[in-house]
């Protein structure tokens, strides 16, 4: 393994638990959805969320509740939803309704690789103001992990997670670390063969949860379990 000088990172599946998402972040975006639009639907501050929605999705309360809905039900990952689902979120982490359950190994490896100048970088589908809400509000040591990450992509600042030119684009952010100098550990086995057609390193992140993984993943991919084996 050559050195690490960057972790590019996953979260849903790799930091935490998929269940974390499924089972508790999207009921609660859907449960917090109609008195939002209720309350915020003239606001200067929720126009940004509501005027990012399709013109057919966007005329009344009901056409971006029913889209929402339609959209989550088949787990589509699209900017404009995922920006709104991040802004639902944010009430529920400041409250403490909301905390992210990290792997027992995560928080103990971000302090180490910082203390071992290894930049931790965070690259998920889900909105870069969303990841940052996780990572500020975890049952980590400490809660808060912000202080530890160097930066955040997403679909909207890299692009779409299974494409190779995504990685490209994170790397020429930071064309003093080389593409070998770098790993990214994931649960998606195709976005792990991306990131090493970028000239990455990449390893598949196996959790609890996570789907199964094929006979022919493990042959041509590392696997770990734990963010420890690194």
């Amino acid at each position: 393994m050559a050195p690490v000088s960057v972790v590019l990172l996953d979260i849903e599946g790799t930091v935490c638990p998929i269940s974390f998402v499924k089972d508790v972040l999207f009921p609660y975006a859907l449960e917090a959805l109609p008195e939002t639009l209720k309350t915020k639907w003239d606001s200067p501050q929720f126009a940004q969320y509501k005027d990012a929605f399709p013109p057919e999705h966007s005329g009344s309360q009901e056409a971006v509740s029913d889209h929402v809905k339609d959209l989550m039900s088949r787990d589509v990952k699209i900017s404009y939803l995922k920006s709104l689902q991040g802004y639902l979120w944010q009430r529920g982490y400041q409250t403490g309704q909301l905390k992210a359950p990290l792997f027992p190994d995560v928080a103990p490896k971000f302090d180490a690789w910082k203390k071992d100048r290894v930049r931790i970088i965070i690259y998920s589908s889900g909105s870069v103001p969303a990841q940052k809400l996780l990572f500020k509000h975890t049952n980590g040591q400490p809660a808060d992990l912000i202080p530890l990450i160097t930066d955040f992509f997403d679909t909207v600042n890299a692009g779409p997670k299974m494409e190779a030119s995504s990685y490209e684009k994170i790397l020429s952010k930071y064309k003093r670390y080389p593409a070998e100098e770098w790993l990214f550990l994931s649960d998606n086995v195709k976005e792990v063969e991306a990131a090493k057609q970028a000239g990455m390193q990449s390893y598949i992140v196996e959790r609890p949860g996570n789907a199964d993984l094929s006979d022919e993943a493990r042959k041509e991919h590392k696997v770990i379990q734990s963010f420890d084996e690194i």
